[in-house]
């Protein structure tokens, strides 16, 4: 979707809190993935595990990073994740339902191909 869209539009993760920290509610697929970590206490702690999820996982996707206030998630409710849309004027266009049972990519990519946002 990234590669076919993004001449049209801009695309961003947005890295917030932990969702799975070790030290919290650690995941058996993040140790066999090898994704430990514990939850950041300091924003340069947030954007290092920020940057590794991103190394680790291949994203070619910009990465932002929420600062260690939790304004971004707090104002988009997107713990653990979510996907959104903003419009061309700043609105919000798509929010899906929270992941990971509501990270469906299909809804970002059906409102993407209506080319209503262009």
């Amino acid at each position: 979707m990234y590669k076919k869209f993004r001449d049209r539009a801009e695309f961003f993760i947005v890295y917030i809190e932990e969702a799975h920290a070790s030290d919290m509610w650690q995941m058996p697929s993040n140790v066999r993935d090898q994704v430990i970590f514990t939850l950041p206490t300091s924003f340069a702690e947030r954007e290092g595990v920020a940057g590794a999820c991103v190394r680790k996982l291949g994203l070619e996707i910009p990465a932002a990073v929420d600062g260690i206030d939790n304004r971004v998630e707090r104002a988009y409710t997107a713990w653990p994740d979510r996907f959104y849309v903003i419009d061309k004027q700043g609105r919000v266009a798509l929010k899906t339902a929270p992941g990971p049972f509501g990270f469906d990519p299909s809804k970002v990519n059906a409102l993407l191909e209506s080319g209503t946002l262009w």
